[in-house]
């Protein structure tokens, strides 16, 4: 099999002359001179396989050469409906030719408040306001900002620490960084040069098993420990993304809530990659019944379309922000409330809201779940397991990319493992015959790898 990282297409690979595969592996050159990929040393010293995409439609990805691909990944989880929704490409169309960006200070327009009237709709009471912003990242910035602005609008500045737990994710950015996990997450050559927080173990309990006193312990200990100096916990809801893809109890979830009201500390629940249905409820936190004080979301708010997020707040948060020194928000994106992802968002909820997605999702997960099973009898894998639209197979090693992601092409399918997780968030458009070709792909490559 052609791998594109090769400065040249063999055409007896082919079976002849192929200027589709040639045109590819030219793009690729070009890339490889310039171009710095996410999770990748730069340039040539990058390594690894790489794919030139020419289109995408509905869940398939289309590359530079000619071969289709089902995507198992949503575009990093945020092409919920799939590629060129007609719905999505409208709204794009219609504000485009009113308008494509203006500054927000001191202005405002139809595309942003009517979001964030929906935002506030749709999220637990009562969450009231809606910062728009440019990046999941950037919304977690955001609300680690406010709500150390929070404490300092109450008079009480010794609250700096954020609590949090161990295998969780953030971002990529340097607040989110310090909330990820220190020791084993990706940002752990940083820990010695960020904020240092408070980290708990992640939660022990598995999203199906019983949530005891005995598991949430640890945490409670830890936050009894340092109230007085803690602004906020933030916690992924029932299901830790890139840290982990792992589920756990929502009692866990209920009892920090408890918790944190217990000793008035504030709670930020990061739902940047859980929210707009992708665990079976629309928001992780409905799994447990709670509210936090402030909540991030974003991947899939404008179904993959252009880069938005926002964070959401009680009035509470925003008066005490506003009660500091400052007597204002300090923080202002350029394409923070850009009008056209806003309007792109809104016809995406709309669309997500006007479809039976929670039926949808439920038959994903019971189609994930058959799918993979049989990845659980391979020496390889240490678990597998599903939560609404998510599938996982974790591996006991960590998987070789040289081989496996190219395996994936071959097999007709786009995921993207990392570390020992081969993992699927397709878009929730995708029909019972792709899931199958999906997970089946997934189990032969796992296997593959292991042998």
């Amino acid at each position: 099999m052609e791998l594109l990282n090769t400065p040249t297409v063999s055409d007896q690979d082919r079976g002849g002359p192929d200027p589709r595969g040639s045109a590819a592996a030219r793009l690729v050159a070009r890339d490889r001179a310039v171009v710095w990929h996410p999770y990748a040393a730069a340039g040539a010293a990058a390594g690894g396989p790489l794919f030139a995409v020419a289109s995408a439609s509905g869940v398939r990805l289309r590359l530079t050469d000619g071969r289709e691909l089902i995507d198992g990944m949503s575009s990093w989880w945020a092409a919920i409906h799939g590629y060129r929704h007609p719905v999505l490409d409208a709204a794009a169309h219609a504000q485009l030719d009113t308008m494509a960006h203006v500054m927000f200070g001191g202005l405002t327009h139809e595309p942003a408040v009517r979001l964030a009237e929906t935002l506030v709709a749709i999220t637990p009471a009562p969450l009231a306001k809606v910062f728009l912003c440019d990046s999941g990242s950037v919304s977690v910035e955001v609300a680690i900002k406010m709500a150390l602005q929070y404490w300092l609008g109450r008079g009480r500045p010794r609250r700096t620490r954020l609590l949090t737990v161990r295998r969780g994710y953030h971002g990529d950015t340097s607040g989110a960084m310090a909330v990820c996990d220190p020791d084993g997450g990706m940002h752990h050559l940083f820990t010695g040069l960020l904020s240092r927080h408070l980290f708990a173990p992640a939660p022990p309990c598995g999203f199906d098993e019983p949530c005891t006193d005995a598991h949430v312990a640890p945490f409670a200990a830890l936050l009894a420990a340092h109230a007085d100096e803690t602004a906020a916990v933030i916690l992924e809801p029932v299901l830790q993304g890139t840290g982990a893809m792992r589920g756990y109890h929502p009692g866990f979830l209920t009892r920090v809530r408890e918790l944190c009201d217990e000793h008035g500390v504030l709670l930020i629940a990061d739902e940047i990659a859980t929210g707009f249905g992708r665990t079976g409820e629309l928001f992780g936190c409905d799994h447990a019944g709670i509210s936090p004080d402030i909540m991030c979301v974003g991947k899939a708010l404008t179904g993959g379309y252009l880069t938005m997020a926002a964070t959401l707040c009680t009035d509470e948060v925003a008066d005490g922000v506003c009660a500091s020194e400052a007597g204002a928000f300090m923080h202002g994106p350029t394409f923070m409330a850009n009008p056209l992802a806003a309007a792109i968002a809104s016809a995406n909820l709309e669309l997500l809201l006007g479809s039976p997605w929670r039926e949808t999702v439920r038959r994903i997960e019971a189609e994930l779940a058959a799918g993979l099973a049989p990845a659980a009898e391979l020496p390889g894998v240490a678990e597998v397991r599903t939560l609404g639209a998510v599938g996982v197979i974790e591996t006991r090693e960590p998987v070789d990319m040289a081989v496996i992601q190219p395996r994936l092409v071959e097999l007709g399918v786009w995921v993207r493992p990392f570390g020992r997780l081969v993992y699927t968030m397709p878009p929730y458009v995708t029909g019972t015959a792709d899931i199958a070709t999906l997970t089946a792909a997934m189990v032969e490559a796992v296997a593959t790898a292991s042998r």
